[in-house]
């Protein structure tokens, strides 16, 4: 018997688990709605494992404690890990397992939905209507049709995103270390070309030491003018004071935004009775050709019942001494 302790778990997280945990009598869990940080670490102690999410605090502190604790795995049911401190948990002998690819589609149509939206104005027109305002005046948006996308990570996301563009009849540029085969149809250039040259941008990379930051004033200016940018993967690959300042100068025609720098307290929480204290957010907010959603890319029936029977599936693995591929080294 394998015992976890589940943190950050909301109702549809518990639902769709508990709902496949009916296949794995060897696994007993049990829920918490906590974060998982230093402080709420403590409450670890007699299990052997937990499962926590992207937004959760899993640095040298919590791994430590952790591990004082008998821990001997982390389960992650989201595919990013910048969030944890994986030296350290190799260092003390804790085995971290991820969800890598649990539905790609999911992100890549939120992505385009996002495009979509931002470009038509679709969130405007949405409240005029409801107050029968049937005007069009600040609707006009442009064609995707003949236009030109690039695709920045043409991983399993961004492959899906820019399938999407092909299908819109977009001509597709790409810029990735890693080109991808399967991609025929994709044009693959420099980072510079790429700005320069495409009229909706979307960012399907990882946070690294190396991307961190990677829209910002001095690639910005290298974009075209009228640009639309689409993030739906991590929020500090745009520097936010940057993207206003672009917004402000009019360089961008729309911005859709899945993830944001300082979300962290607001994702996947009902803060509508707070005042929020970041102005950032809602300086955000305050522009009318920019799209917000709540980190909510991956919410598909689909991409829950793959993160639910991947992690399962890790956690069984784990307990047989077994490899699935999904450790993270």
């Amino acid at each position: 018997m394998l015992k976890i302790l589940f943190y950050d778990t909301k109702s549809y997280d518990k639902d769709s688990f508990e709902e496949k945990r009916l296949q794995y009598p060897e696994l007993e869990i049990d829920y918490l709605k906590s974060e998982l940080t230093p402080a709420t670490a403590r409450l670890s102690k007699g299990y052997e494992a937990v499962c926590a999410f992207v937004n959760c605090e899993i640095g040298t502190a919590t791994v430590r404690l952790l591990h004082e604790n008998g821990v001997r795995l982390i389960l992650l049911r989201c595919a990013g890990f910048n969030h944890v401190d994986i030296e350290k948990a190799n260092a003390l002998g804790i085995k971290v397992m991820r969800v890598p690819g649990y539905s790609p589609e999911a992100v890549a149509e939120h992505a385009m939905a996002l495009a979509l939206a931002a470009n038509r104005r679709i969130h405007k027109a949405y409240v005029r209507v409801r107050e029968n305002d049937f005007s069009l005046g600040g609707m006009l948006g442009f064609n995707f049709y003949r236009k030109t996308a690039g695709i920045v990570g043409t991983g399993k996301i961004g492959a899906a995103m820019a399938r999407l563009c092909h299908g819109f009849g977009m001509e597709v540029l790409g810029f990735d270390k890693y080109q991808n085969p399967e991609l025929d149809f994709v044009k693959y250039v420099t980072m510079d070309e790429l700005l320069s040259r495409s009229d909706l941008v979307s960012l399907h990379c990882p946070l690294t030491d190396e991307t961190y930051h990677l829209i910002s004033r001095e690639t910005i200016r290298k974009m075209k003018d009228g640009v639309i940018l689409v993030n739906t993967s991590r929020g500090g690959l745009v520097k936010t004071e940057d993207l206003i300042e672009g917004i402000r100068a009019r360089k961008f025609f729309a911005v859709g935004l899945d993830v944001y720098e300082e979300e962290k307290r607001n994702v996947f929480e009902d803060r509508s009775d707070e005042i929020l204290e970041s102005s950032v957010t809602a300086r955000l907010l305050s522009f009318p050709n920019v799209v917000i959603t709540s980190h909510q890319g991956f919410f598909t029936q689909e991409a829950l019942n793959a993160i639910s029977e991947t992690t399962l599936e890790n956690a069984m693995a784990f307990m047989n001494g077994e490899s699935t591929g999904n450790e993270v080294k």
